[in-house]
């Protein structure tokens, strides 16, 4: 399972590990003995690229707000949408 700072908890750790879930998160600021393997953050790390994607979709007002009557219309500004956002990021 993969989750944010808000779920770095020892309760939830436990009741998790009891029923064999290994929970991915990065420790919280106040936590003072770290109890989460750094090398499994690489997957988080994806999660928040991911998350981030569809937040850049959703500042295409015409994707939001689905004026397109037809689907094949709004498949092509979703696609032009993905293009611009990839354009910008490299």
């Amino acid at each position: 399972m993969i989750g944010d700072k808000a779920y770095d908890s020892n309760p939830l750790d436990a009741e998790l590990a009891a029923k064999g879930i290994d929970m991915i998160a990065p420790n919280h600021v106040t936590r003072t003995v770290q109890t989460q393997d750094r090398r499994k953050l690489p997957r988080y790390r994806r999660r928040w690229l991911i998350e981030r994607f569809f937040s850049w979709l959703m500042r295409w007002r015409r994707l939001v707000t689905r004026y397109e009557y037809k689907s094949e219309n709004f498949l092509g500004f979703v696609q032009l949408a993905c293009i611009v956002i990839l354009l910008r990021r490299f």
